[in-house]
């Protein structure tokens, strides 16, 4: 053979391997598998056809085309060609519905690909008609495949003005598929797991107890800028002996191992306080202990408070913080501040440490706030900055109603954060209704 061919041979393995390579960096860049095939289609275009596109199913197995790329943009209708796709018939005809149930890859030259008007069903039609639009003279259709399960299919073409496709191209195409595949299931199973953290997270949320004239409200908001769950969670129930408790936690973590291990937590807590019914910072002693042997090498922040009522109807909290950002009381008047008492070392850290409890007594009309970290923080900001923010922002909202209150927390604070959030407030009764008690 002579040089110049081995040189082209060389050449086009090289090629295909840099094709392979930045199809694979592209796939593993993002978890969302729509942005990750546009990648890939504009990949492909122009190094491998004139035009590229991928049809991923949804969950109803139906097809939707999520990216369409063309060498040239202005030949693509305003609006693209992307969107959903009429059903895979159950008798497959045209190459995508071929594709789309396993078949492939398949390779179509001109005389493969008819007018729309010679379609064997809607779905058919649909590929005709890109085919058209886009001046296509050979195609490979080839599914897009995954644990023995089909979840879309790659299209691409060439035009008549370019080297036909052949099959000396199929088993290119099929290695891209593979790597395609492998990143649309793995971002898949990633946000599988997350549905079903939050779906534990959700599921673990208490109902509020009625305690009578005092009002309590709570919230919790996923991640917005991630797919990630993590450990937060809010609790609150009334003790035997009449005190009801509050609480707020966050396990170190965003994972289902997270959620799991929080759910277990709470579940912990709870068992405590109702057989104890002793101050916060031995409930939180006896905790951490048990968190501890069960748990060696997670940690976690808490906040557990009481509430209780004394006979002229005045309201205090008592407290103890594991490691957790401390609560903020609002009086009615607007005026703020942090309850930094009772404060000691993250659960899982040392269950042999000391731990104490705070008394605060609550003024008649005023909302006391528990909160998780990811309310306040942000990233390459000071922590004093953002629970400086906090201060502001529920000092405008003292005089709203503590639902609008909470909601209208979150719409200030929470933007683009990068944290979950959970928040618990509650708001002692007026002072005339304090005072007829």
């Amino acid at each position: 053979m002579p040089d110049f061919e081995v040189d082209q041979v060389v050449q086009r393995a090289l090629d295909r391997l840099t094709l392979l390579a930045e199809t694979t960096t592209a796939m593993t860049s993002t978890l969302d598998p729509y942005a990750a095939v546009r990648r890939v289609c504009r990949i492909l275009v122009p190094q491998l056809a004139d035009w590229c596109a991928v049809d991923l199913l949804e969950d109803d197995g139906r097809p939707r085309r999520v990216s369409v790329v063309h060498r040239d943009p202005g030949t693509l209708p305003i609006g693209g060609l992307t969107g959903l796709l009429p059903e895979v018939p159950e008798t497959p005809v045209g190459p995508l519905s071929r594709a789309l149930l396993g078949a492939g890859p398949l390779l179509l030259t001109s005389a493969d690909i008819a007018g729309p008007d010679e379609a064997a069903d809607p779905l058919h039609a649909r590929q005709l008609q890109m085919f058209e639009q886009l001046g296509t003279h050979t195609a490979v259709v080839a599914p897009i495949r995954a644990r023995r399960q089909v979840l879309g299919a790659l299209t691409i073409g060439r035009s008549a003005d370019r080297a036909s496709l052949t099959y000396d191209d199929l088993a290119m195409v099929e290695d891209l598929t593979h790597r395609i595949a492998l990143g649309v299931d793995n971002a898949r199973l990633y946000r599988e797991t997350q549905r079903i953290a939050e779906r534990l997270q959700r599921s673990l949320l208490p109902t509020l107890p009625q305690t009578g004239p005092l009002r309590l409200a709570a919230r919790y908001a996923p991640a917005a800028s991630t797919a990630e769950v993590g450990g937060d969670w809010y609790d609150s129930f009334l003790l035997p002996n009449g005190s009801t408790t509050m609480i707020m936690g966050d396990v170190t973590g965003h994972d289902l191992r997270a959620a799991i291990t929080m759910s277990q937590l709470r579940n912990m807590l709870r068992g405590i306080a109702c057989d104890r019914q002793e101050p916060p910072g031995e409930i939180l002693r006896r905790l951490d202990v048990a968190h501890h042997a069960l748990y060696p090498h997670a940690t976690a922040t808490c906040l557990y408070s009481l509430l209780d009522q004394d006979g002229h109807g005045r309201w205090s909290l008592t407290y103890s913080s594991a490691g957790h950002p401390p609560p903020l009381l609002v009086t009615a008047e607007g005026d703020t501040h942090y309850l930094h008492g009772g404060r000691g070392l993250l659960l899982g850290v040392d269950p042999g440490f000391p731990r104490s409890h705070a008394t605060e007594p609550l003024p008649a009309g005023a909302t006391l706030l528990m909160y998780t970290d990811g309310l306040i923080e942000r990233r390459g900001e000071d922590l004093t900055h953002g629970m400086t923010r906090l201060r502001q922002h529920t000092a405008a909202l003292t005089r709203e109603g503590l639902d609008t209150f909470c909601d209208e927390l979150l719409t200030g604070m929470a933007t683009d954060h990068a944290d979950d959030i959970a928040l618990l407030a509650v708001r002692t009764p007026p002072a005339h209704t304090q005072n007829g008690a």
